[in-house]
């Protein structure tokens, strides 16, 4: 029965780090079943769904330290098992911009959990407005809402939220 591991790694970016992690990955034998990555200021992160027997994750466990040492990554994993979740009614994409400040996002998934609303998916970027050079801050999620859910209520009380943190946005269904 195949085992998952999360890879996580971050680091100082530079070419080639990619390429040497999936490397690593294939010496082992194990499959990326997902993966994500990012730059955020000069710093490298990869995070990493991997499958495999056994033997392959903990050969890629025992030998991933190793590698970061050379790559002067901070590497870490952690074992996990395949994501089972609960009945969706429908998936959403959660916009919104405005003014960058503290609480926003907070303030967001803070409703959203009330509802019992799933973010799977979430990027926020902090951008500078071209007229008043003032930053901004620009959020898209894309949420899973559970069976049952009182749509129309959530829609207005995402309105809402937003009109009172002084953003604008959208709430639409994902085609």
């Amino acid at each position: 029965m195949p085992q998952q591991l999360v890879v996580t790694a971050i680091g100082a970016d530079r070419t080639g780090l990619v390429s040497r992690l999936a490397r690593l990955v294939t010496d082992c034998n194990c499959n990326i079943v997902d993966s994500r990555m990012a730059i955020f200021g000069n710093e490298f992160t990869f995070i990493m769904l991997l499958s495999g027997d056994a033997v392959a994750i903990s050969r890629i466990e025992h030998l991933l330290p190793g590698l970061g040492y050379e790559l002067d990554l901070l590497t870490m994993t952690k074992r996990t098992s395949a994501n089972h979740t609960a009945e969706v009614s429908a998936h959403y994409v959660l916009e919104y911009t405005g003014k960058d400040k503290v609480g926003t996002l907070g303030a967001i998934a803070t409703l959203l959990a009330n509802h019992q609303i799933y973010i799977g998916a979430l990027r926020t970027e902090t951008l500078t407005d071209t007229d008043t050079k003032q930053l901004l801050n620009h959020c898209t999620m894309t949420v899973q809402l559970p069976q049952g859910a009182q749509l129309e209520v959530i829609k207005q009380e995402v309105s809402a939220l937003l009109e009172q943190l002084q953003l604008t946005g959208s709430f639409e269904a994902q085609l």
